[in-house]
């Protein structure tokens, strides 16, 4: 959670608020690729790419 905290904060005080999305775009992916290499949804998520 450290980690968290420190990227909020480097957005904040620097006002570097365009890297948001950025980062939660490759959160999602980074999550999907999880998902689709270890669990029974795989064939499911195969089909949105």
């Amino acid at each position: 959670m450290d980690f968290l905290a420190d990227i909020w904060n480097f957005l904040k005080e620097r006002k570097k608020w365009w890297l948001l999305p950025m980062i939660l775009v490759l959160l999602l992916i980074g999550t999907l690729v999880v998902l689709a290499g270890s669990s029974a949804i795989a064939p499911f998520i195969y089909t949105l790419f």
